[in-house]
């Protein structure tokens, strides 16, 4: 016999919501699902190279291009970044799925920023 169809609200939920949607726990998770939360409208006119140095467990270096309105995120060192953004890997994913507060890394020194200010402050609206 086939289970039943969620028909309360939280049964709904959690039907929407399976583990397979869980919050990703490694950079590799976050870097692979950024092409799929990309906001092309927020990038109108804008050409720049993010390079991501994350160190630590799971860290490694990363870099996303937007050109326009495309995202293309590769592994590895840029060849020249706009922004370099530096971090334990932990702390990366903490800041990604809101554990973790931007300004607050910034300013303690947990999150260290080289290149382009601007482009750091813009990340969050290219990414939903």
């Amino acid at each position: 016999m086939a289970d039943a169809a969620p028909t309360t609200p939280k049964e709904i939920f959690a039907a929407q919501f399976s583990m397979a949607d869980a919050a990703p726990t490694t950079p590799k998770e976050i870097f692979a699902a950024m092409p799929g939360r990309f906001q092309k409208d927020a990038a109108k006119g804008l050409n720049a190279t993010y390079q991501f140095d994350l160190s630590g467990d799971n860290g490694g270096k990363w870099n996303v291009v937007i050109n326009n309105e495309t995202c293309t995120v590769n592994e590895g060192p840029a060849a020249s970044p706009s922004i370099t953004i530096s971090m334990t890997a932990q702390d990366y994913v903490d800041m990604t799925t809101g554990k973790l507060n931007g300004q607050v890394a910034f300013m303690s020194g947990k999150l260290r920023i080289a290149g382009d200010m601007g482009l750091a402050l813009r990340m969050q609206s290219l990414f939903a």
